[in-house]
Order: structure tokens, then sequence, then C-alpha cells
């Protein structure tokens, strides 16, 4: 029985798409489109649709066991401080740590919320998790913030305040909340915060772009699984990265490695990866 892959990339410029046959990994069609930044799906849908009628009836959609999608959309995005507008939630920080994280240089557009909470280095409880300064400060935020980032201080030696705070934000606002624990198991909890708040941010375009592609896959009668490229080269499912897209920072660039790699056999090269936004080395 036949068996296809497809790949998609996402690029600042363009959308390519490619079918593999899985048999002997050779290219059945390709296509290319414009990427269109105000509805990502024009371009896939472009792009798809072309490559699936290059290859016609040699490849049934139900023999396609396979969609990975590489994207350079979230570098790009914090290459050009798009995104979500996005609060910070600082549990436990005191004024170092916070000049440590950068935020305000970083993100100077974000809202820092510093409430009282946090861990000593062995876990145990540094202060009591004043939730009341939290609902507070969510009631100034509304119909201003779109997504929040949570970081507690020592929170990968206990998580229990960084948790709390992510459940209340998420019931209070409805909104996507990411808790700095859940992306590194780094004491560095300034960098963690930042970490976090990117993630924050670019959520929702990503969350578009899953859609688009998820959508294009149900109208090609397409039912495969959406993976998504990492920026160390390996995939992860779709679901997963909707709610971690900084995953995807150097997608794109990490899937041209790997493509040299495999196109070459070569262990030892230096590959420029030149996009419509930004130059990769």
């Amino acid at each position: 029985m036949s068996s296809y892959n497809i790949g998609i990339d996402t690029g600042g410029t363009y959308t390519d798409a490619v079918i593999i046959d899985t048999s002997d990994n050779t290219v059945v069609a390709s296509a290319k489109s414009i990427t269109t930044r105000g509805d990502l799906s024009i371009g896939v849908i472009a792009s798809l649709d072309k490559t699936l009628r290059a290859a016609g009836a040699k490849v049934s959609h139900s023999d396609i066991k396979l969609v990975s999608l590489s994207t350079t959309l979230a570098t790009n995005a914090l290459v050009e401080g798009k995104g979500s507008a996005v609060a910070v939630v600082l549990v436990g920080f005191d004024d170092k740590m916070l000049a440590k994280s950068e935020l305000g240089t970083a993100l100077p557009t974000a809202q820092i919320i510093r409430i009282a909470g946090g861990h000593k280095y062995d876990g145990t409880e540094q202060n009591a998790l004043d939730t009341s300064a939290l609902i507070a400060a969510l009631d100034g935020c509304q119909g201003q913030v779109d997504a929040y980032a949570v970081a507690s201080v020592y929170s990968v030696r206990n998580d229990s305040h960084e948790r709390k705070v992510q459940e209340l934000i998420r019931e209070y606002t409805g909104c996507p909340v990411t808790a700095s624990c859940e992306l590194s198991e780094a004491l560095n909890g300034p960098r963690r915060a930042l970490t976090a708040a990117f993630n924050a941010r670019i959520i929702s375009l990503i969350v578009s772009l899953v859609d688009s592609v998820r959508k294009v896959m149900a109208d090609q009668s397409i039912n495969a699984p959406l993976m998504i490229v990492k920026g160390d080269g390996s995939i992860a499912s779709a679901d997963l990265i909707v709610e971690r897209p900084i995953e995807t920072i150097l997608s794109g660039p990490a899937a041209s490695v790997i493509g040299a790699n495999f196109l070459s056999g070569l262990k030892d090269f230096i590959i420029s990866d030149i996009g419509g936004t930004t130059t990769d080395v």
C-alpha cells in the first residue's frame, strides 16, 4: 500500500508544500505560493492545492499518513515585535530579579504584575500567595490583555503557587496562560519569566496557523496527524505546540538543516537559510 507524507513550510515571504513517497523518499510533487500574512490559510490553501493537483491521480488523499509543518512565524513575530498584548505575573520577584528578567527591554508594552508568594531553593514556601492582589490586578487588565505569563520564584522546585495563579487567571479571564515551569526546568527565574512572556505573546499566531492548516486538511479530506517542526529539528503534535509555540523558534532553519543533511549526505557543513525576513547561518 502506498504511503505519503506532506511537508508545508510557511515563511515570511513564501509558503511551500511538498509530497514525499515514503517508500523511497522521493518527491512526488511540490509547489510554492506567496505567504498571505493577513490570513495564512490563503497561502497554505494555495500551495497545498497546487501540490495535490500536481500529484494528480498518483496520490490518494487516504494514503497521506502525516502532515508536517515548519514555520518561521514565531521567529519573525519576535523579531518584528508582533503578537498578543501580554501581562506577566511575577510571584515573589524582587526588584533585582525583575531587572534581570529584562522584560522591560524585551517586551516594553507588557504589563507587569508583581504579587507576594514564591518558594525557597528547597521548595518550602517563601511567602503566602497573595491571591487578592492578583484578582485586583486582573480587574485592571480587563480589555487590555489577551494572554498571560506566570513565573514564580523557584517554581521548578515547587510549582504550587505558579499553578494556582495559572488556574485563577484562566478561570477569571478565559485567556491563555503560560506557566514558566512548563517550558523550562532551569532555576533561572528571570530567564524563565522572559521565556514564558514570549510564549504567551505568540500563542494566538500559532493557533491561527494550526487552525488554517487543519481547515485545509479537512477540506481536502486528509485525515492524518498534524505535526510541527521544533527548533531542535524534532517534531511535536500540533496540540502541544499551540500551548508551547516558543519551541518552534528557528523551526524553519532547523528544517533546512535536516533537509541539507539528507540531500547532501554530509555530516559537517555550513548552511545559509535566506528568508524574506531573516537570514540564518
